[in-house]
């Protein structure tokens, strides 16, 4: 495994990690390439617990961030002081980060993951522990909303939130059993996706994206089969 990007993703990247917050880790790392041709292909992702890890190979890193996935999209946004390992090619991918993006993807996939924690709310029940996450659930799905809507507008990621009180207060006054106020953020999201005039294209730049894949596959190929 050769880890080409990683970084700490999550609450602590966000702005919202409070003393119990758990340290959420992603990377993306490259196969050897000719592993990738055998009877036993390495594992597309490997993900650990204590500490909290997932690790995605580069073609499976891709395929993700081309369809928008919001936790793969922020590993090539993260503040500087996030990143915990950087290569030349992990370097190389933060430089074409926006040929990941396109405007139907992006809507799609933040109003769906907003949706998902929409959806755990109101199922929540009221048993032990409920109303710490019925106030995480809000927090995730207030920074989807706001993540995803500015992301739509202005072709920029932000990451670190400029008041992550408001989201703690958010999720605390959802928890307390305010459902129509998320219910409330997620049509006005609706609402917005649908008349922003957003500068995404509508199809990514997958010629860009397979550009860097193929030059990953290239330099982890052994030396007497790439001819260098």
């Amino acid at each position: 495994m050769h880890l080409l990007l990683s970084g700490i993703v999550g609450s602590v990247a966000y702005g919202l990690a409070g003393p119990g917050s758990d340290v959420d880790r992603i990377g993306v790392f490259a196969a050897p390439t000719v592993a990738l041709h055998g009877l036993h292909p390495p594992r597309e992702s490997v993900v650990t617990t204590g500490p909290d890890v997932t690790l995605h190979e580069a073609r499976k890193y891709c395929g993700l961030a081309l369809k928008g996935n919001p936790t793969a999209t922020e590993l090539m946004w993260l503040p500087e002081e996030c990143y915990e390992t950087r290569t030349e090619f992990g370097d190389r991918l933060i430089t074409i980060r926006s040929a990941f993006l396109s405007a139907p993807r992006v809507r799609d996939a933040y109003l769906g993951y907003a949706g998902q924690q929409f959806r755990r709310l109101a199922s929540r029940d009221s048993g032990a522990g409920s109303r710490g996450r019925s106030a995480k659930h809000a927090r995730h799905l207030a920074r989807l909303v706001h993540q995803g809507r500015l992301l739509y507008a202005t072709g920029v990621l932000q990451i670190r939130l400029d008041d992550p009180e408001w989201f703690r207060a958010f999720g605390d006054r959802v928890a307390a059993g305010e459902l129509t106020e998320a219910r409330a953020l997620v049509a006005e999201a609706e609402r917005d996706f649908d008349t922003i005039r957003t500068p995404l294209p509508a199809r990514p730049d997958e010629e860009t994206v397979e550009r860097w894949l193929l030059d990953v596959r290239a330099a982890f190929l052994p030396a007497e089969l790439s001819g260098r």
